[in-house]
């Protein structure tokens, strides 16, 4: 599967709209317009990664492409005030993204983008093990600490 490079460009954008929305107003301007990775890398992040998933679901679908932008994605939102399936949601609003674009979802996408969720799904759920490790370890370093 594969079309044209303006149509996943135009997926990308509207994609990204779609994700940054679920961020707080206020900060909306911000994300959306800063363009200094320094300054604003959870913009970037999205803008970068999500470009990358765009081109290649509707590509060739490389997984040394698409796994990298997921990790950099699903890091990301998992130590945001998220709830799982908010920090997730992002995957499953390129079906309408594509319908407005292409017209439909092919079966072909459909299975591309389950397969997207699953290994979000993997990365998200190893974040949060990762976090709730390092919380714990910090806790017993607390516990057997000399009182000062």
């Amino acid at each position: 599967m594969s079309v044209s490079g303006a149509v996943s460009e135009i997926v990308a954008e509207r994609w990204v709209e779609r994700t940054l929305a679920a961020y707080p107003a206020e900060i909306l301007p911000f994300l959306s317009g800063e363009h200094d990775r320094f300054r604003n890398p959870v913009g970037q992040v999205i803008q970068e990664s999500l470009t990358t998933l765009a081109r290649e679901l509707l590509g060739a679908m490389d997984n040394r492409a698409t796994a990298p932008a997921i990790d950099a994605l699903v890091r990301m939102r998992a130590v945001q005030d998220f709830s799982p399936s908010a920090a997730l949601r992002f995957i499953f609003d390129l079906r309408p993204v594509i319908a407005e674009v292409c017209g439909e979802v092919t079966p072909q996408l459909e299975s591309r983008i389950d397969e997207l969720a699953l290994m979000a799904f993997d990365r998200y759920l190893a974040c949060r093990e990762q976090i709730a490790s390092l919380r714990e370890k910090e806790l017993r370093v607390r516990a057997l600490s000399p009182a000062r």
